[in-house]
């Protein structure tokens, strides 16, 4: 027998398994497709259940409409669809004179009432391929899946075998599925889009043309994107051979789909448009509520379950099914399994989105409580009965009390994980007045006081372990960390006695479904970014830039030196972060202790307030109150607002940095967040739950960004081994391999020179952007399309796209680090970032984009400031923009005094005139500074003496990278140091008091 590879056979495959589970197969001809075309509802079906089901209603409507019935009630039905939505619709019926109508009847929970499991046997699935939609044109849909009628689930199918990938369906649906038609208007007919290849599964609930966004519903593969082999079969069967089964399409239709309603506010906070979207399960999230039920009506109640879902997994949807779930469980004597689902959460958003989702699935108020009050109010819910109660972590020792006090009831426990964070943690020792220290006392206190702070789960844990084992509760903890306690009380144990997740979805399947961002993946440690900046600095084929002069400022490994830290992360964000995300981006700065925060946000208030940006701005996140120099601080008053408001303040574009200490470290989801300055030590759990407030998405976010001051790359890693396998961290990074990429590239004779300078020039015209432009480009990079078509072999082009794109992304990420001003090679990346959109991709392709900093930044200098000048030396070189101090003018030589010669003498070094400048240099720094000449002159040597010590250190390290053996020599030899600063003493002092 001949295999049929083509696509109409993965349809007819599809189609016959349905058929044989029970659907009918429905095609569309004559009047019956006529009417479908004007209402997009299969008439004939529709009147057909109608009769079977309802048939004395149906003659009720007929007294009333005569022979017009039939019209009268489609033109009712298309207008309640048009009102109220498919969803709605088809769960709770529709009115018509007096008259209800059901458009559909779901499974029973039990088997005792068989009038309504034959109501339910009525229903009637159909599937029908190549569907004629429109009266306009002669479009058809590949397969459409309906009940009783009314189109459900729309699908475009595509056979690898035949050339066309998932990705081909999605590009159908987003360019030739007009969403204006009938049947793919939003909520009105069909529920969700379905782009299916034989490999992987995709869905939308609103169509939006090229805006159209689809999101995976895969099963996972290997903890990672995709699905499974399948034996026999393929990868996608799972979506017709269970997802699509009947009572599984019911199941999703009546307990699972819901209509969510955001408020969208501007920058100001104000709601400028509420946006409604259709709620359609991702597979893990149906797999891990329909197992979970599963499961407790095979064992009973009295188990715990550990759910390891990732952020970005949609914990709050997951958690709302569950418990809607658990309330309304049966066993075989139609008995309620649970008097009682308790859920413990610290989300706000879940209150209301909980209470929203069980409404629409229910359709009655008072199913959910929400404890807001008191214990007493928790304690009348609990022997009310009430079957969805929403509380807190503070109230769950009472929980289990007053679960203990009704023996007889039965609960369901459902644990949102810690976000306690914050609001502030409830523990004494963060809460008191931090009196007066040092920052290295600080550190140790806080430290302390944080390794005695037990988070949710640890408290939970152990206050189950002293209260033993309750028969009458089950407990569900959902958890994207969990800790050893965590998985040992809540795992489920196999037959080795070890314990496991009851079910997992990675960190690895969400970064690769897209659903949150890879951390790691631009995450660098001082050492690399001071590695990377000084061989930008060092190397003669590259300027100095702006940003390399502040970062080398920072150069001593002193542990506090907040002053230098603060510049450097300033400018890095003005530089850099401030142009992601559409000019939006934020950044956060996780500091060591609550002291270290308070210093933080005066440093930052102070360089802003003397540089004069006015567009920058910082808050401050801290519990309690921090006394520093005899000076009270809270959270409250530094900010100038409450505590509560700073999320969404924070949200808005009034403020860009906040600093934090331990606050706002989990449970925090700030889309806008891009970058992350770490100056505390973080291992295990923390390092993962603390990086992890960079990773969510929002529209523009391509990456994030980490500038780690205190910890090993190694030890990140290693944090986050358990819950993803990571691929690595970026190690340092040369900047002169962009020049081998750059001419391993210009070898390959794909593209001219002269080909470069017209995108570019195209690029950085400055003039507003044409259609004629675009016609320029094109005709510019064709040219090159042309010889890596003809000209090079397969092997040849697959080179020269990898080099392409390990040159984009190399060159982004050094502009990370500080912007990177060789003309040509960004040149080169502008043109590079066009031509791989124009060459013909591969399946296996990634989508190139260009890094918005790279563009923004040489816009910025080159159009704006015309701060870059270009000079005729062999290769084309950028000249620098001065920042800060420059170098001092050139002294005459002097012969070797005899501090030089003491030192050489003592040290055993060979100390020159360039020290001795250089040691010179430090004193006319101290001369000319004004606070130190205002103590100088107000105080007596001896006094003035301290000032002179506790800043010396600040001058030396300014100058460091005019002279490092000389300065490193201050920082490594403490004798050394105290001579230089000693023979130094008079000479500063006398000169700031002339």
């Amino acid at each position: 027998m001949a295999i049929d590879p083509t696509e109409k056979g993965f349809e007819a495959n599809i189609e016959d398994s349905l058929i044989l589970s029970g659907y009918f197969q429905r095609k569309l001809t004559g009047q019956s497709l006529e009417l479908f075309k004007k209402y997009a509802i299969d008439t004939e079906i529709l009147f057909k259940f109608l009769e079977n089901t309802q048939s004395k209603a149906l003659e009720r409507l007929q007294k009333v409409y005569k022979e017009q019935y039939r019209a009268k009630i489609i033109d009712r039905l298309h207008k309640e669809l048009d009102k109220r939505g498919m969803i709605d619709v088809l769960r709770h019926g529709m009115k018509d004179y007096g008259v209800t109508l059901k458009l559909a009847y779901n499974k029973p929970v039990s088997t005792m009432n068989q009038m309504l499991i034959d109501l339910y046997n009525e229903n009637i699935f159909t599937v029908s391929r190549q569907v004629y939609y429109s009266s306009q044109n002669n479009n058809s849909i590949d397969m459409m899946v309906s009940l009783n009628g009314l189109p459900l689930i729309v699908m475009e199918l595509k056979n690898q075998l035949t050339g066309q990938t998932v990705e081909d369906s999605m590009k159908q649906f987003r360019n030739d599925r007009d969403p204006r038609e009938l049947l793919f208007q939003f909520k009105k007919r069909a529920i969700v889009f379905f782009a299916v290849d034989t490999d992987e599964v995709y869905m939308t609930t609103r169509l939006n043309g090229n805006k159209t966004f689809f999101l995976p519903f895969n099963r996972g593969n290997n903890g990672g994107q995709g699905n499974p082999v399948v034996y026999g079969d393929y990868r996608t069967s799972y979506l017709w051979k269970d997802i699509l089964q009947k009572d599984s399409l019911l199941d999703i239709l009546f307990r699972f789909v819901y209509v969510e309603l955001d408020e969208i506010k501007d920058s100001t906070g104000e709601i400028v448009e509420k946006k409604e979207t259709v709620i359609f399960p991702r597979y893990h999230q149906l797999d891990v509520v329909r197992k979970v039920e599963v499961d407790v009506k095979e064992k009973g109640v009295g188990n715990n379950y550990l759910i390891q879902h990732s952020a970005g997994s949609g914990k709050t949807n997951s958690i709302s099914w569950l418990a809607h779930r658990l309330a309304k469980l049966h066993d075989e004597d139609d008995t309620a399994v649970f008097n009682s689902v308790i859920v413990i959460t610290d989300r706000r958003v879940l209150d209301k989105q909980l209470q929203d989702a069980v409404y629409q699935l229910e359709h009655k108020a008072g199913m959910v409580e929400k404890i807001d009050k008191d214990s007493a109010q928790l304690a009348a819910a609990i022997s009310s009965g009430t079957r969805i109660i929403i509380t807190t972590l503070q109230k769950f020792p009472f929980i289990m009390e007053k679960v203990g006090d009704f023996t007889r009831g039965k609960y369901a426990i459902v644990i949102d994980e810690a976000h306690s964070s914050q609001g502030g943690k409830a523990s004494t020792a963060m809460t008191n007045i931090l009196s007066d220290k040092t920052l290295e006392e600080a550190l140790e206190a806080d430290r302390i006081a944080e390794e005695n702070m037990d988070d949710m789960e640890e408290r939970i844990a152990e206050l189950l372990a002293k209260s033993g084992k309750q028969d009458n509760i089950s407990f569900f903890a959902f958890t994207a960390t969990p800790k050893a306690k965590t998985i040992e009380k809540f795992g489920t144990y196999d037959a080795d006695g070890k314990p496991h997740a009851f079910h997992v979805y990675s960190m690895k399947q969400a970064i690769e479904e897209g659903f949150i961002i890879d951390v790691l993946k631009n995450y660098t440690t001082y050492k690399t970014y001071y590695k990377i900046a000084k061989s930008i600095e060092e190397d003669p084929e590259v300027a100095k830039s702006k940003a390399t002069k502040q970062i080398a400022k920072y150069v001593s490994l002193h542990p506090h030196n907040i002053a230098q830290k603060t510049e450097i992360m300033i400018e890095h964000y003005r530089q850099v972060t401030r142009h992601k995300i559409g000019g939006r981006a934020k950044a956060m700065v996780v500091t060591s202790s609550r002291l270290h925060a308070v210093r933080y946000k005066l440093a930052f208030d102070k360089y802003i307030e003397r540089k004069g940006y006015e567009d920058m701005k910082a808050v401050v996140a801290f519990s309690g109150t921090v006394e520093d120099k005899g000076l009270p601080y809270t959270e409250a008053e530094m900010n100038g607002f409450g505590e509560k408001e700073l999320p969404e303040k924070f949200h808005t574009d009034e403020y860009q940095v906040l600093l934090v200490a331990e606050k706002y470290q989990t449970g925090f989801d700030e889309p806008l967040l891009h970058t992350m300055y770490v100056d505390k030590p973080l291992d295990g759990i923390k390092a993962v739950q603390t990086l992890s407030r960079l990773n969510r998405t929002c529209t523009g976010k391509n990456d994030t960004f980490v500038l780690d001051f205190v910890n090993e790359a190694e030890d990140i890693q290693n944090a986050f081994q358990p819950y993803y396998e990571v691929t690595g961290l970026e190690s340092t990074t040369d900047p002169n391999l962009l020049y081998d990429l750059q001419r391993e590239l210009d070898a390959s004779q794909i593209y001219t020179i002269e080909e470069i300078e017209g995108v570019c020039e195209l690029e950085f015209s400055g003039k507003k952007k044409t259609a004629k432009t675009q016609e320029k480009l094109n005709s510019i990079l064709d040219l090159a399309v042309n010889r890596f078509n003809k000209d090079i072999d397969k092997e040849q082009q697959e080179d020269f796209k990898g080099a392409s794109t390990k040159f984009i992304r190399t060159y982004s990420f050094i502009l990370q680090i500080a912007p990177f001003a060789d003309i040509e090679l960004h040149k080169l990346f502008v043109y590079l970032n066009y031509l791989l959109k124009k060459l013909p991709r591969n399946i296996s392709d990634g989508v190139y984009l260009a890094d918005d900093v790279a563009l923004e930044y040489y816009r910025n200098e080159k159009v704006f400031e015309g701060s870059i000048s270009l000079q005729v030396q062999g290769e084309t070189e950028l000249k620098p923009t001065s920042y800060g101090k420059g170098k001092s003018v050139e002294e005459e030589k002097e012969r070797l005094s005899s501090i030089i010669e003491r030192l050489n003498e003592r040290f055993g070094t060979e100390f020159t005139e360039t020290d001795k400048l250089s040691r010179d240099q430090i004193v006319e720094d101290m001369i000319k500074d004004e606070d130190l000449a205002q103590k100088a002159k107000s105080n007596t040597r001896e006094n003035f003496k301290f000032s002179y010590e506790k800043a010396f250190m600040d001058f030396v390290i300014s100058r460091m990278t005019q002279n490092e053996s000389f300065f490193m020599k201050m920082l490594e030899n403490a004798d050394f140091k105290t001579m230089i600063m000693e023979d130094m003493f008079e000479e500063v002092y006398e000169g700031l008091r002339h």
